[in-house]
C-alpha cells in the first residue's frame, strides 16, 4: 500500500445525470495518469448523450481469485429512459447489438469510463407499465468485464466529442 485515506466531507450525492456512448474500438488506447484517463489514442470518436434521472446508476463488483491469481471488475450500469417513443425504439438496436464504450457523468460532476477496453453488452426491458404511476419506458442494463475499475476521465475528453457539440444531437421523445 502506498497511502491511507482520510474521512471524506459529506458533500457527495448519488446518481448519474448523463450517459455517453461511443462506437466500439474508436477510443484506442487510454493514457492514465494518477488514476485519471487524460487521453485516448483514437483521434476521431463521437459520443452520443443520453440524459437520465433517478433510478440510473453504476455499480462495480470486484472479482478476485486466489486459485487462478486473477482480478477483474464487473461493471453494471443501469439506465432508465422514461417514455416510449418511435425514434428511441429505432435507435436502441444500434446500442444493443454493438459493444459500445460508455461514459457516465455523475451528479458530482465526475466522468467515468465503462467498458473502456472490452466494450459493453446490453440487456433490459421495454415497458408500457400497468398502473398510471408505473414506468413507461426502457430500462437498460449495460454490463462490462474489465481489468481495471471504471476509470475517472478528464471531462473534456467527453464534452469535446459529443455529437452536435454544445447542442448535442439527441432525440426529444414526443
Amino acid at each position: 500500500m502506498a497511502t491511507g485515506r482520510k474521512l471524506a466531507c459529506k458533500d457527495a450525492v448519488g446518481g448519474i445525470r448523463a450517459v455517453y456512448f461511443a462506437d466500439y474500438s474508436t477510443l484506442g488506447t487510454a493514457t492514465i495518469s494518477a488514476g485519471v484517463v487524460t487521453a485516448f489514442s483514437g483521434l476521431a470518436y463521437t459520443l452520443y448523450k443520453y440524459d437520465v434521472k433517478s433510478a440510473s446508476g453504476l455499480e462495480q463488483t470486484i472479482n478476485s481469485s486466489d486459485e487462478s491469481g486473477t482480478t477483474f471488475y464487473e461493471q453494471a450500469l443501469t439506465v432508465v429512459l422514461t417514455k416510449l417513443d418511435a425514434l428511441t425504439q429505432a435507435e436502441l438496436p444500434k446500442l444493443i447489438t454493438g459493444r459500445a464504450h460508455a461514459f457516465i457523468e455523475d451528479n458530482n460532476g465526475n466522468f467515468l469510463a465503462v467498458g473502456m477496453t472490452r466494450g459493453t453488452n446490453v440487456t433490459g426491458t421495454i415497458s408500457t407499465g400497468v398502473a398510471l404511476g408505473d414506468l413507461n419506458g426502457y430500462t437498460l442494463t449495460i454490463m462490462a468485464q474489465e481489468p481495471l475499475m471504471a476509470q475517472f476521465v478528464t471531462p473534456t475528453l467527453v464534452t469535446a466529442n459529443i455529437a452536435g457539440g454544445a447542442t448535442p444531437t439527441q432525440i426529444t421523445p414526443a
